[in-house]
């Protein structure tokens, strides 16, 4: 019905115009006269009819979602009260003309009395409302103006929201608030100036407002909870537009908050209303507020057996596959109990999109799958030890004689059935896992590590990263500082000398790429002094004593490096202190390289009243990684 309101096909009001002006009396009017009006009038209810519709489509964006069916109709309505105004102009305009004289006569004596009529039941007192009297024509008025207000505060909402707060930067969900409440404050205000205009007296309300309330209190008493609680989300936030919550385990995003109620949009594209109340009696879940960080748990089982800190390095290289996955904070890994079948493991991991959270649990599923398998690690169903206690009794029936079965046609004979064992190594085995190319197992190479336990390369391998770097990209440069120490998963890269070379001398240097003249100094990497690949280390000196990068470091080819960083060499010694008494050893037995590096010097060794090499060494380790004092350490005998 509505839209057959809003694109009507045809217009009446032509039929009706010629119906009120008799064909007898066509002769005695101007005809042109009555052509020019007619035309006229017919245009005019074309152009009313297009501009409202083009009004109509230009309105459409400011409009979030779809016009609410009361909306429609109040068009619809508006539509045609302008074109049956402009007919009845058209017939007042024939009336006016010379020629008609007869017919005004015939109209003030046949429709007077029913003029007169109406006007005096639109003027007839309906009420008394305080010193106001309420008539058809006051609650006419009331009604088209309520409706203006209601228009016009959806637009100013929308206008504020789009050409306003977009601007300021705010956020989908304070944008939706704001314009939220400036438009019920201006729709209430409009209000007030419309009672006020037709002569209600709001002191006169507050009687039958309290009469009324106490009635209309138990009759609309949910109606009530719901609009108090939307103004309470409007207000105080708990929950914005854009937020992704759980509510009675109601996954969805907030689409829209009104007065009544809310409407959140699944991951399912489907749009359930809720009941603004539910949000304030229920426990609500937002997965958006203040930050919207949040931790997926993903629990593992592993066969009996399984080498722990293997799984560990297994899960965190299939969290730290996925993009989605954040690095800081870093995944982590939990070894939640001893099951009845399996070593119970706990994926964490932090994501930023929480919407997306089971899309991301099933890939890493997958990809937790993938890594296990790839390392050998079997993932367990349940089982059951049975013991039999009369060994005697089972031995005996399974000796009895049995009946010779009946015979029956010779059936071609079938292979007989593979043993379990058989069966599975028919399938295709997993890839082959270098053991020796474990994280645990690289990071044993390196020398100041070398005799860590299990437990602590654990808290290494957890708080570590992978970092890609393309060939030719340059890792570190020589005397920078560094904070890092990196292995080798994959590819190789190249150490070179980093030196100072002036433009005039006659020499070319060997690596430069692009020389200014006016530069007075020009850094160039001078020679190639190593290549490393998969397995090896570098950086760690820079690491544990603070001191500049002594080299560069460039990928020579697409390389995978796992970064051990300053934060979590901290987390292990703050941990394990006894491992940074070892580091500190370790580091004492390599002089030559402190020496150059200008960490010692020969001055300090040779006076007896200086510390030692390896106090002056605890103590730097002490104050880089904020280690308390303990004995042995600065500061105690």
């Amino acid at each position: 019905m509505v839209g057959i309101l809003l694109q009507p096909q045809s217009s009446p009001f032509p039929l009706l115009f010629l119906a009120a002006v008799s064909p007898p009396l066509l002769p005695a009017l101007g005809v042109f006269s009555l052509i020019i009006i007619l035309m006229a009038v017919t245009i005019g209810d074309r152009l009313i009819v297009r501009g409202m519709n083009r009004f109509r489509v230009w309105l459409t964006p400011w409009f979030k979602s779809q016009p609410s069916p009361w909306l429609e109709l109040s068009w619809s309505l508006l539509q045609w009260g302008l074109r049956l105004g402009l007919w009845l102009l058209g017939v007042i305009g024939v009336l006016l003309l010379p020629a008609s004289n007869p017919l005004q006569r015939w109209l003030l004596l046949t429709f007077t009395p029913v003029v007169n009529r109406l006007t005096s039941l639109l003027v007839t007192p309906l009420f008394t409302l305080g010193k106001a009297t309420i008539t058809l024509t006051s609650l006419f008025t009331l009604i088209v103006v309520s409706l203006a207000l209601l228009l016009l505060s959806r637009w100013l909402r929308n206008w504020i929201k789009q050409r306003v707060l977009t601007r300021l930067g705010l956020d989908r969900g304070n944008q939706e608030a704001i314009a939220g409440v400036i438009g019920y404050l201006f729709t209430a205000l409009g209000i007030i100036i419309v009672l006020q205009t037709i002569g209600i007296d709001l002191s006169s309300l507050a009687v039958l407002a309290g009469v009324l309330g106490i009635g209309l209190g138990f009759a609309f008493q949910q109606l009530a909870s719901n609009f108090i609680s939307g103004l309470t989300l409007l207000v105080e936030q708990p929950i914005k537009v854009g937020d992704f919550i759980e509510v009675d385990g109601l996954l969805g995003t907030v689409e829209k908050i009104s007065i009544r109620s809310t409407v959140l949009r699944t991951n399912d594209n489907l749009c359930v209303i809720v009941p603004n109340n539910r949000f304030l009696e229920r426990n609500v879940v937002n997965w958006s507020y203040a930050n919207p960080q949040s931790r997926i748990h993903l629990p593992i089982g592993v066969a009996f057996g399984s080498d722990t800190v293997l799984v560990t390095e297994a899960l965190l290289a299939a969290a730290r596959q996925d993009a989605r996955v954040l690095s800081h904070p870093a995944p982590s890994v939990w070894f939640k109990r001893f099951g009845d079948s399996a070593y119970e493991f706990e994926l964490l991991v932090w994501i930023d999109e929480p919407k997306d959270f089971e899309p991301i649990k099933s890939s890493l599923n997958f990809l937790v799958e993938q890594e296990l398998s790839y390392r050998g690690i079997e993932i367990p169903f349940p089982q059951r030890e049975l013991r039999v206690r009369h060994t005697e009794e089972l031995r005996l029936l399974f000796n009895q004689p049995t009946s010779p079965a009946p015979t029956s046609p010779q059936r071609p004979s079938q292979p007989p059935i593979p043993p379990p064992q058989a069966v599975q190594s028919s399938f295709s085995a997993p890839g082959q896992f270098a053991q020796d190319q474990t994280l645990r197992v690289l990071l044993r190479k390196v020398a100041y590590f070398a005799n860590c336990s299990d437990a602590e390369l654990r808290v290494l391998i957890e708080r570590g990263y992978q970092k890609f770097f393309r060939s030719g990209q340059v890792i570190f440069r020589a005397n920078q500082p560094g904070d890092t120490f990196y292995i080798i998963l994959s590819g190789s890269v190249e150490v070179l000398s980093e030196g100072q070379w002036s433009p005039n001398q006659a020499e070319t240097p060997p690596l430069a790429v692009s020389i200014d003249p006016k530069a007075t100094f020009i850094q160039v990497e001078n020679q190639v002094l190593a290549t490393l690949s998969k397995g090896d280390f570098f950086g760690e000196i820079s690491l544990l004593t603070g001191a500049p990068r002594s080299a560069t470091v460039r990928a020579v080819e697409d390389t995978i490096l796992f970064v051990v960083d300053r934060n979590a060499l901290q987390k292990l010694l703050q941990e394990y202190q006894e491992l940074a008494e070892r580091i500190a050893i370790e580091l004492a037995q390599r002089q030559q390289v402190l020496r150059e590096l200008g960490l010692l010097n020969q001055e300090d060794e040779s006076n007896p009243a200086d510390k030692t090499p390896l106090q002056r060494i605890r103590q730097r380790l002490q104050t880089l990684f904020s280690l308390s004092d303990r004995p042995g350490w600065p500061g105690h005998a």
